[in-house]
């Protein structure tokens, strides 16, 4: 790099920096809080949700793919998801054959068929979140953030947005736990609403040796990438939600995997009061009706 651009650049950074007057713990609070708040807004909405995911095998050809459909419904706890449209496709002998169930699995030990089936379960079906996405993954909301350690990068201008850009990485020795995996990465904030636009995640620590080393087991570019778009006024809902890893397991089996979820046709959910009425009093037409005459009245008397 020649010294003029070098020292151009370093006068973008320092004008970054100068810009900021909040410290990045007081950013990331504001976003926390707002993450708590929008978990709770969410549940005003009824969306579609795209979700598409693929195995390919060591030599690129595709192993297994299946595309699926959903509405989603919030529910007092979470979501409810309805799949509204499904299609499989599995390899076998050089050929495509179609499914049209989840979980279907062809032989016994069917592997792709059964690890297929938990990705959708685990990355894109957590009942208990508003979105569906697997709570973990991010570090965004109060309880997530209190195990990273944050640092303010600068202030940047991103697809017309002003952004504060946030890494982040595990705060102590985090490993593998019930929580999940500890996660580094990268969290775009914007400037005017302390929402997050784009969480960029990647593994910070690989799996225990034991288990690569004994099993033979091992994952490749785990990460995950989740784009936000504002809706509301102090609403913003995750839009794009993809992920593309290895994995390796028992020595022979290797697949890459790609996910990706799409999140469109948000409407404002609405209860639905149902009112009935009694059955209208039925008449038979073919009666006829006689015609009452009043009597006459009596003659007047004569004086």
């Amino acid at each position: 790099m020649r010294f003029p651009a070098f020292f151009a650049f370093g006068t973008f950074v320092t004008a970054s920096f100068a810009q900021v007057n909040e410290s990045v713990q007081e950013i990331m609070a504001r976003v926390a809080a707002n993450q708590d708040r929008a978990l709770e807004a969410r549940t005003a909405f009824v969306y579609h949700q795209d979700l598409l995911l693929r195995m390919l095998r060591g030599n690129g050809k595709t192993a297994r793919e299946e595309e699926r459909e959903y509405t989603v419904t919030p529910t007092p706890s979470g979501i409810e998801k309805q799949l509204t449209r499904f299609s499989g496709r599995y390899e076998k002998g050089g050929k495509l054959i179609d499914y049209e169930e989840p979980g279907f699995t062809y032989k016994d030990l069917d592997i792709d068929g059964d690890l297929i089936n938990d990705l959708a379960k685990d990355l894109a079906d957590d009942k208990k979140s508003r979105d569906g996405i697997a709570r973990d993954l991010f570090p965004l909301t109060t309880r997530q953030q209190q195990k990273y350690a944050f640092s303010l990068v600068g202030r940047q201008n991103y697809r017309g947005r002003e952004i504060y850009r946030i890494t982040f990485k595990p705060a102590g020795n985090e490993s593998w736990d019930d929580d999940g995996p500890p996660w580094e990465g990268e969290i775009l904030v914007d400037v005017n609403d302390y929402q997050p636009v784009v969480v960029t995640t990647r593994l910070a620590k690989g799996l225990p040796v034991v288990v690569t080393t004994l099993l033979g087991t091992n994952l490749k570019g785990l990460g995950f990438k989740v784009t936000y778009d504002k809706f509301d006024e102090g609403l913003w809902f995750p839009v794009n939600y993809g992920s593309e890893f290895e994995v390796k397991a028992l020595f022979l089996y290797k697949r890459k995997i790609a996910v990706s979820l799409k999140n469109s046709g948000f409407q404002h959910a609405q209860v639905a009061a149902k009112v009935t009425f009694e059955e209208p009093l039925q008449i038979d037409k073919s009666m006829k009706v006689q015609e009452v005459k009043s009597p006459a009245p009596p003659p007047p008397e004569r004086r």
